[in-house]
């Protein structure tokens, strides 16, 4: 089942549909689908797919020579190029006479085996590129190496690629297509609890509910994903301990830099460098207050909703979990998952702000929007605001959201309302988001102001698609 990616599959279709010598790199984490996009891509295409393996420079030879012979002639063989640079050369030979796609996955793989890789292609495509109509794709998970040896300017591939794709985890709208036999609230938790990543949703069963998914699968020690997060660390870095210890205390709330020194127990410094690589790999993300862009107030979150839900509540549970307990571990966990969802929720209504946003149906034309938190001077307390987007000096949006049962009460607005007051601008909209909806006070004091947005948690799910007039955020 292939659902998503139509943005990337038109974007490398005008590509193809050039004729001329194209090169994109593809790259992304693990799972995150850039394999299935390919194969979707290629089907129908004349096409060379060939897979690097961790292995030795003569395997990855040997696998890549049959993948080219077989093209060619259709029939398996167990011949082999005596070089990489042969076997290219023969690809580059052969496009020039037909439209060809050449797609290399994992990448990282094969040139790590094959230190002059990198410069054989470099050779060739200089060579041959005038007069080329291949399609070279190389893609790869390992996002340091894509990123250092493949996109980095001192790399010797670089000024050679016409388009890069980086792949991310689908957004919500997207999600909810793997959803489609669970109530919209369901939706919202199984976006929270595996996020938008496909290979983790497709471990989800829509015959089951959401409470018999969580423990068939983080609350099963036997299944696909009790030990995904700790098996994709592995993968990625060299010490996995310490990495595991400071995701940890980001997800029980330790949020500060120096609050996650305390936790795991490390200098300042230390944790400094390691939660700077678990930033690139995607894992966490660094916040800082809207509108300020270096500051002490600095903290760090979870970006992936999977490890945000594992480290949040398998760790503290494995012992029970080992002994087969799911149904008591389930029960330790279920009263947190409201609060849990309350930070799903707010990315949740800013992805449903962008959607406004490209449309043309928000109120404030922004170009970036996040969250703020800060000193109150009057209140002499700390205060926050879940949203604030600016659109110029004397104007901006600020957001409000609430993941509960009961319904968004006009103290709700009027709190918002005071804390903008903190902001010098002239004109003001609000955003309240609400899962259960709003109280007849609230719903008559926002219709009074004027300019004030109810949005419930049903018209978000339930947003109908229609064409953007402009794309802001180009991934190539």
């Amino acid at each position: 089942m292939f659902i998503g990616r139509e943005r990337e599959l038109e974007v490398l279709n005008k590509l193809y549909d050039s004729n001329k010598f194209e090169f994109t790199v593809i790259y992304g984490r693990r799972r995150v689908g850039k394999t299935a996009l390919i194969n979707q891509f290629i089907q129908g295409k004349n096409a060379i797919y060939f897979m690097g393996v961790e292995s030795n420079a003569k395997q990855n030879l040997e696998n890549f020579s049959k993948n080219i012979l077989e093209y060619r002639t259709g029939i398996e063989t167990d011949g082999s190029f005596h070089s990489f640079q042969a076997a290219l050369e023969y690809v580059f030979k052969l496009s020039e006479q037909e439209r060809l796609i050449l797609a290399i996955d994992e990448y990282p793989y094969v040139a790590r085996s094959e230190k002059s890789l990198a410069s054989t292609f470099q050779l060739l495509i200089d060579k041959y590129k005038d007069n080329s109509k291949l399609m070279l794709i190389l893609c790869g998970s390992s996002m340091s190496y894509m990123e250092d040896q493949v996109l980095a300017y001192k790399a010797p591939l670089y000024g050679r690629r016409t388009a890069q794709m980086k792949i991310v985890p689908f957004e919500f709208e997207e999600t909810c297509r793997y959803f489609q036999n669970f109530s919209d609230e369901d939706k919202a938790l199984l976006y929270g609890i595996v996020g938008g990543t496909p290979q983790y949703l497709l471990q989800i069963n829509d015959k089951m509910s959401v409470e018999d998914n969580i423990k068939n699968t983080f609350l099963n020690p036997t299944s696909a994903l009790f030990e995904e997060p700790e098996n994709l660390l592995k993968q990625e870095v060299r010490e996995p301990a310490l990495y595991n210890a400071i995701i940890t205390a980001i997800a029980t709330g330790s949020t500060r830099m120096s609050e996650i020194s305390g936790k795991v127990g490390e200098e300042t410094n230390v944790c400094s460098t390691y939660v700077k690589n678990l930033v690139a790999l995607g894992i966490i993300r660094k916040e800082t207050p809207y509108g300020e862009k270096a500051s002490r107030k600095a903290i760090y979150a979870i970006e992936d909703n999977l490890f945000r839900f594992w480290y949040r509540f398998v760790p503290e549970n494995n012992s029970i979990i080992a002994r087969g307990a799911a149904d008591l571990a389930y029960r330790r966990i279920e009263p947190f998952l409201t609060d849990y969802m309350g930070k799903v929720f707010e990315e949740i209504c800013k992805q449903y702000l962008w959607e406004l946003m490209l449309t043309g149906k928000c109120r404030v034309q922004f170009s970036s929007l996040g969250r703020w938190w800060g000193n109150d001077p009057k209140e002499k307390r700390q205060a926050e605001i879940d949203i604030l987007a600016e659109q110029d000096k004397d104007t901006a949006l600020f957001g409000e959201c609430k993941w509960t049962n009961e319904k968004v009460d006009l103290g709700v607005l009027e709190t918002l309302v005071k804390r903008s007051e903190l902001f010098p601008y002239q004109h003001k909209n609000f955003y309240l988001f609400a899962k259960s909806g709003f109280t007849k006070g609230c719903a008559d004091k926002a219709k009074e102001m004027g300019n004030v947005t109810l949005v419930r948690y049903e018209d978000i799910v339930n947003i109908e698609k229609e064409p953007r007039k402009q794309i802001h955020r180009e991934e190539i």
